[in-house]
């Protein structure tokens, strides 16, 4: 009687997938962004003086470099992180050429995609932390929080007349002082009209609300009608410029953001071929 010995000679499949080698990429492409917007912070820092007489940089100009320093360090933290991926990920030894040149590719984009995913996710969190304080302090005070968002515009609308109210008009201006309503009920209603100019599809403050803002400017600085008028128009023009400068703003640091992330992903994926083919000795 013959003994028959079956050896099995297949190795079992391997996926073409490597989870571990992609978190790994992604966790170090999400670290190095952070260390890097942390130096891009301190040198921003370094850069801007609340002293006057330094070099005036513009809003625009401003966005522009913050939006570059934001492409460069998505293509680089990609980039560590795929190459990573790249190098750690499994090796394929029955996929050919071409099908692991696709693999490692898809790898570095998957890396990106988590390493991204996992960065709006902390964003999100320490967003809604922080929105649920304000929310918490505005649902507390709405006026108050309203009067903080506007308070440059506020100080400026009721700046008063020093000359005046020790002159001529000083007796009439100390008699509205003196009423019922106090300078804060008065702000807190100026608040409300420019916010309510600033946030809605309106070119200019209305009619009536310039009047009665006219009125309150007259009545608690010591300016003559035709001055109040003047002021009015002035705060009005300066918040329609904060207004305009923060759309432009945005729209920049928008269109840098899509392009950061495009960048991010084919740099992944590229340094990911490339930390695959050094795995698999190709290179």
């Amino acid at each position: 009687m013959v003994d028959t010995v079956i050896v099995e000679t297949d190795t079992a499949p391997v996926s073409a997938v490597s989870w571990p080698a992609i978190i790994a990429g992604g966790f170090v492409a999400a670290a190095f962004t952070l260390l890097l917007l942390a130096l891009g912070a301190g040198l921003g820092f370094s850069v801007v003086s609340p002293w006057s007489g330094m070099p005036d940089i513009s809003t625009a100009k401003a966005a522009t470099v913050a939006g570059i320093y934001m492409a460069v360090t998505a293509v680089m933290a990609s980039a560590l992180g795929g190459y990573i991926t790249g190098r750690l990920r499994t090796r394929w030894p029955q996929a050919p050429v071409n099908e692991v040149y696709f693999r490692d590719t898809a790898h570095g984009l998957l890396a990106w995609a988590f390493a991204t995913v996992l960065g709006a996710a902390l964003l999100a969190s320490a967003a809604t932390i922080v929105s649920g304080g304000v929310a918490a302090g505005a649902s507390q005070d709405p006026a108050a929080a309203a009067t903080r968002l506007t308070a440059p515009l506020l100080d400026h609308l009721f700046r008063p007349d020093y000359r005046a109210l020790t002159e001529g008009t000083g007796q009439r201006a100390a008699g509205v002082f003196a009423g019922g309503r106090d300078l804060a009920a008065d702000r807190e209603a100026a608040a409300r009209i420019l916010l309510g100019f600033r946030d809605s599809t309106r070119v200019e403050i209305a009619g009536e609300d310039r009047q009665y803002l006219a009125q309150m400017v007259a009545a608690r600085t010591g300016l003559t009608p035709e001055e109040a008028q003047r002021r009015v128009a002035a705060v009005e023009a300066d918040a329609r410029a904060a207004a305009d400068t923060a759309r432009r703003i945005g729209m920049h640091l928008s269109f840098w953001l899509v392009a950061s992330m495009f960048l991010g992903a084919l740099a992944a994926s590229l340094a990911a071929t490339e930390g695959g083919a050094a795995r698999d000795g190709r290179s």
